[in-house]
């Protein structure tokens, strides 16, 4: 899947890295704004402690 992705992005290895960087960025930019509040509704964690 790797291999796939980076023989689809253009230019020299360079360029390709700066955009595999950028897209990482967008993707937890998404994760953290977006994708994990919304699903911060929906699981409910209980107050534990480890030991006792």
């Amino acid at each position: 899947m790797y291999a796939a992705l980076w023989r689809i992005l253009p230019g020299p290895a360079w360029v390709r890295v700066i955009i595999l960087l950028v897209l990482l960025a967008a993707a937890l930019y998404g994760l953290f704004w977006y994708v994990f509040p919304w699903a911060g509704q929906f699981i409910n964690p209980q107050e534990s402690t480890v030991g006792g």
